[in-house]
């Protein structure tokens, strides 16, 4: 999975990737002639007093050290470019892929894994890769160049070469293969931190109104063992390869020394082959120890890369139509057809074969007890569900025919849980169009009573909004929502329950000051307060999913027993505030 991954996004670097290679290559071998000549040095220089030959090969080796530094630099900073571009890519295909999810996909994965796999498993696999790109490339020609300069060197002492190499390869990949088990725990340690975190901070003020804070902390400080716990593991065993790397080390060293000074004595080896000799060893130990920790990393980064790859090859249930159906211009109806809606693995569907249509110029209320499937029924209409039975059609086509971007130009959503985005007031007014001009923004703001508080902040359009709208009140957040849908002025505007916040007198206003601006337009109203859609054309009654009801309010409480016992219910609680 991982080589697939790194495969398929470096295609673009190809060019770069030649050129790396080349230069690798090129310091690779300046550093395998390097104890060549140095053992010249010795033999022939120092050995004989020939300071002319000691001069010359001192410059030879001068000039081929600077190529192996010029090499390495210029090798290290394409591979660390390459591999900041694959990370970028990575992160790029991810947060694209997310923004095709429906709502089905983003349950199922959940917001504080996404976010891991977007940042820390990229960021896994982008290390590993620039470990690759800087070292593996290398390591296999070190190790093949130096068997082959160490042969040629002397060799009777090539037996050592034939003990240390695959000593030193099985004690490490022993210690690795007890790894892969604990990154994987790792990873997925470090989402149960990321979603306990998220929690924490989103609900900071549930937690401190019912004074859970000693609660959230342990929870918290649970998690984090856990992920200590796997992270202490893995340095456990990271710690024990040092030792045995350098025992393997120091003992090939001492043994070259012991096996190579009685060649010396017996005349069958000089002192600088001997040295050279040596620094071959080394430079392939080495080029062994740079593969094998380099396989350490690999272990984790093939679980992120798997995890990655998971979002990636994951496709939205909602797609678009190879052939799409446009939707005509002007005022557009809403209709639903029989639409049935069932999650994956629900004992029973969510919305029964419902029925209704909006028109354009009237406005539709949709009420209904808690779970009756109201914010479900909503989310058809801009497709983020598909039905699983019937259809749902704007302006008569079915909304699956219909290309997505266009459908949601028509579309002014209020969601119930309103979000604004990190920015200002006019930022935020305008992700509903985005050239829309000051003026607009103001009309759009004194429409949904919201002009006079924007007025009295600081900036006024643009004074700080912090995420998620935490920085005003729910009133205030649900105005500006309000405000942002009515800048896009859409063929349907759908609230959903989007005047809970509100006190009755400034639901009443906002309302009043909706009706010329909606004229022409499909409202689609959820409410749990009854007040709010009293003048509603139609109001839809729903109950376990189903229809029971659809009328006017003066013909819904004569007809219908559902809707005739929540407003009941709403009276009486009424009466006893």
């Amino acid at each position: 999975m991982l080589y697939r991954l790194v495969r398929d996004h470096l295609g673009p670097y190809r060019p770069m990737l030649v050129v790396l290679v080349v230069l690798q290559l090129a310091g690779t071998l300046a550093s395998l002639y390097l104890p060549s000549l140095n053992g010249r040095i010795i033999d022939e220089g120092v050995a004989v007093g020939d300071t002319g030959f000691i001069l010359t090969a001192g410059l030879w080796m001068l000039g081929v050290s600077l190529v192996q530094i010029g090499a390495a630099v210029a090798a290290t900073r394409i591979g660390a470019l390459t591999a900041a571009s694959l990370g970028r890519d990575l992160r790029a295909a991810v947060f694209g892929r997310v923004g095709t999810f429906s709502a089905r996909e983003l349950s199922g994965f959940g917001a504080p894994t996404l976010i891991s796999r977007s940042t820390n498993d990229v960021q896994q696999v982008q290390q590993v890769t620039y470990m690759a790109l800087a070292m593996m490339l290398t390591a296999p020609i070190m190790m093949v160049g130096g068997v082959v300069m160490a042969l040629r060197e002397d060799a009777g002492l090539s037996w050592l070469v034939a003990v240390a190499v695959p000593a030193l390869g099985i004690a490490v990949g022993a210690v690795i293969s007890r790894m892969v088990p604990h990154f994987r725990e790792m990873q997925k340690a470090v989402d149960t931190v990321n979603r306990i975190l998220r929690e924490q901070i989103t609900g900071i003020r549930v937690v401190r109104a019912f004074v859970r804070e000693d609660v959230e902390r342990e929870r918290f400080a649970e998690a984090n063992r856990t992920y200590t716990g796997t992270a202490l593991a893995v340095g456990r065993l990271m710690a024990l390869a040092f030792p045995i790397v350098m025992v393997i080390f120091n003992a090939s060293t001492v043994a070259v020394i012991w096996f190579g000074a009685h060649r010396v004595a017996s005349g069958d080896m000089q002192i600088g082959a001997l040295t050279a000799f040596m620094a071959y060893l080394i430079q392939i130990l080495m080029s062994v120890m740079m593969a094998t920790f380099m396989s350490m990393m690999i272990p984790r980064a093939t679980v992120s890369a798997g995890r990655i790859a998971e979002v990636l090859d994951t496709s939205t249930t909602v797609r678009p139509p190879e052939r799409a159906v446009a939707l005509p211009d002007g005022p557009v109806a809403v209709e639903l057809r029989a639409a049935t809606f069932a999650y994956p693995g629900a004992d029973a569907p969510v919305l029964r074969e419902v029925s209704f249509t909006a028109e354009p110029g009237s406005t539709t209320a949709v009420v209904g007890s808690t779970g009756a499937g109201k914010t479900t029924l909503v989310g058809l209409v801009p497709r983020l569900h598909d039905v699983t039975g019937g259809a749902v059609l704007v302006g008569g086509v079915d909304v699956r025919d219909a290309d997505p971007q266009d459908l949601w130009s028509r579309i002014g959503l209020v969601p119930q849980r309103p979000y604004l985005f990190t920015g200002t007031v006019a930022s935020n007014l305008r992700h509903g169009r985005a050239d829309a001009t000051d003026d607009e923004l103001w009309e759009a703001l004194r429409i949904a009573q919201a002009e006079d508080f924007v007025r009295a902040l600081p900036g006024g359009l643009d004074s700080p909004v912090a995420q998620g709208g935490t920085n005003v009140s729910g009133g205030q957040r649900q105005r500006l929502a309000i405000a942002r849908a009515l800048v896009r002025r859409p063929a349907v505007y759908l609230f959903d329950d989007a005047f809970s916040a509100l006190d009755v007198a400034t639901d009443a206003r906002l309302r009043a000051a909706l009706a010329p601006v909606t004229r022409d337009a499909t409202v689609v109203t959820v409410a749990q307060r009854v007040s709010t859609i009293l003048d509603a054309d139609r109001i839809v009654v729903l109950e376990d999913g189903a229809v029971v009801g659809t009328g006017t309010h003066e013909e819904l409480l004569a007809g219908c027993p559902t809707y005739r016992e929540i407003v009941e219910s709403q009276q009486t609680r009424e009466v006893a505030v």
